[in-house]
């Protein structure tokens, strides 16, 4: 057999601890939902090797390069590739989302404009 490349681990609900989340105005496993503030997360990519989320209830909407705004709802699985340049929009009170990203830790860089504003502009 090769190399294990992974260890096993288990993440139990019962021994969580809940805080702020990849965003200061979301948290992880929020229970009750109740009026937002519009927030967008601004022009950003991430550093990482594999992202997608699974949207559980409600709704959110994006803007992506290359692609424009798409709006996602409840049983919406999207696969964001790696580096996409993309800003969250808008969002509904009750949205749950599943998002797995590998490495779980990476980098967030924020981008000043889309590559294809850029081209656009000269």
């Amino acid at each position: 057999m090769s190399e294990a490349k992974q260890l096993f681990s288990a993440s139990l609900a019962q021994d969580a601890v809940y805080k702020t989340g990849l965003r200061s105005f979301m948290e992880i496993k929020k229970e009750a939902a109740g009026n937002h503030e519009l927030h967008t997360t601004g022009l950003h990519q991430h550093n990482c090797d594999f992202q997608m989320f699974y949207v559980l209830n409600g709704w959110i909407k994006f803007v992506y390069e290359g692609h424009g705004e798409h709006t996602f709802g409840k049983g919406d699985c999207i696969l964001q590739p790696p580096g996409i340049v993309h800003n969250e929009l808008d969002c509904s009170d009750d949205l749950e989302v599943l998002e797995i990203y590998s490495p779980a830790v990476h980098e967030t860089v924020v981008v000043a404009r889309t590559p294809e504003a850029v081209a656009a502009a000269r």
